[in-house]
């Protein structure tokens, strides 16, 4: 509980993060934002691979991670939003699901480049990995850093908030403020609409293999193994589901992965338990490929909840809060859950429910046209 309280600590920071970019966001254009965004979290994920031992400096330690962290958060916080505005902003109409799942590319893709990384050093020497090993993962990151920070810097402006600028149509007021004033039902919506999408992610992953290894007694190296194959599910079918989304119905989509999520709940757990390595590979995978039909299109339903003049503010403000909720106390709800119970039910139960409190506000969710942004303000 107390590394997961750690884990916590960049999602607690990213209501914050949501506040002060969506504000620059709505107000000087999503490209900037993207940019300082990117250099506060590759220069924080960077530093933690140089980071000195407890050892080395007493508590000093820990409390520079945290606060790392929170830098981290507070970039996160502000570059979900811009992402997932820039793609979905960019696209034409009958493509806007498929262009907003590759902002949610980078999740699975993340999740991908750590676990497998961590497993690769743990298969090669696993003293090593906890000696000095797991520095590695954290300074190869500065690479993927210059790489983004080329790409942000070369793209164009989105062509929402650029028609915005030259009517002059601008918030004239903090975004916040309107946003609340004009959309919270839609910002309450929104935050109800993710607890799976930004929660149910981390029971799957960062609880899950805790549990794995420390309760159930699989090996590390498996777990790992099985997360990183999951993860290649995840990458392969985001793009897909949201393919077929713009074909069938966005919400139709989401939907359908949501009930996905409450029928694998209960099993993916207990295979653990009692499955073989090859029925734990297999579930995991089916897993993240129900997540993936969530976390995929949620880009492009959140993206047209809000009118375009707060939008970069409302859209982070609600995924940045369900994230402090959902995604920074799910694994440590779900790890006292399982010590006062001694039973994995209650954990599948919980992922059950925030299921379906996810379908009720989808279903309840208001949806803009980008034809009609102009006047939806």
């Amino acid at each position: 509980m107390a590394s997961f309280a750690t884990f916590s600590v960049g999602f607690f920071a990213r209501p914050l993060g949501g506040l002060v970019f969506g504000h620059f966001g709505d107000r000087l254009g999503r490209k900037s934002a993207l940019v300082i965004t990117l250099l506060m979290m590759g220069v924080a994920t960077f530093c933690v691979g140089l980071l000195p031992t407890y050892e080395q400096i007493g508590f000093v330690a820990p409390l520079l991670l945290v606060l790392l962290r929170f830098i981290q958060g507070i970039a996160v916080g502000g570059e979900w939003g811009g992402a997932v505005l820039m793609a979905v902003e960019h696209a034409p109409e009958d493509r806007k699901t498929f262009y907003g799942s590759f902002a949610q590319l980078g999740n699975p893709a993340g999740a991908l480049l750590a676990t497998g990384s961590f497993g690769l050093i743990a298969a090669w020497d696993t003293d090593l990995l906890y000696s000095w090993g797991w520095r590695l993962p954290f300074l190869a990151s500065i690479l993927l850093v210059l790489v983004g920070l080329l790409i942000r810097l070369k793209v164009e402006e989105s062509p929402v908030f650029s028609a915005m600028q030259e009517k002059q149509d601008l918030p004239e007021e903090l975004p916040l403020r309107e946003a609340v004033r004009g959309s919270w039902r839609s910002l309450l919506l929104g935050i109800g609409i993710l607890p799976v999408a930004v929660g149910g992610y981390y029971i799957v992953t960062t609880f899950l293999q805790g549990y794995a290894v420390t309760d159930v007694g699989i090996s590390e190296q498996v777990i790992l193994n099985a997360l990183s194959m999951a993860a290649f599910v995840e990458l392969v079918a985001t793009p897909l589901v949201a393919w077929l989304a713009d074909r069938v119905g966005t919400v139709r989509v989401v939907v359908a992965g949501l009930v996905g999520v409450i029928v694998l709940a209960l099993p993916q757990f207990l295979l653990l338990d009692n499955g073989s390595t090859a029925l734990i590979f297999l579930m995991l995978g089916l897993m993240r490929l129900v997540m993936a039909a969530v976390y995929g299109p949620i880009a492009r339903v959140l993206a047209q909840m809000y009118p375009p003049r707060t939008r970069y503010t409302s859209i982070s403000i609600a995924y940045q809060v369900a994230g402090a909720i959902f995604g920074g106390l799910s694994p440590i709800v779900c790890t006292a859950l399982l010590a006062a119970t001694g039973s994995i039910l209650p954990v599948a139960g919980l992922l059950m429910l925030m299921a379906l409190v996810s379908i009720a506000c989808l279903v309840k969710a208001p949806w803009y046209r980008d034809a009609d942004l102009a006047t939806a303000s």
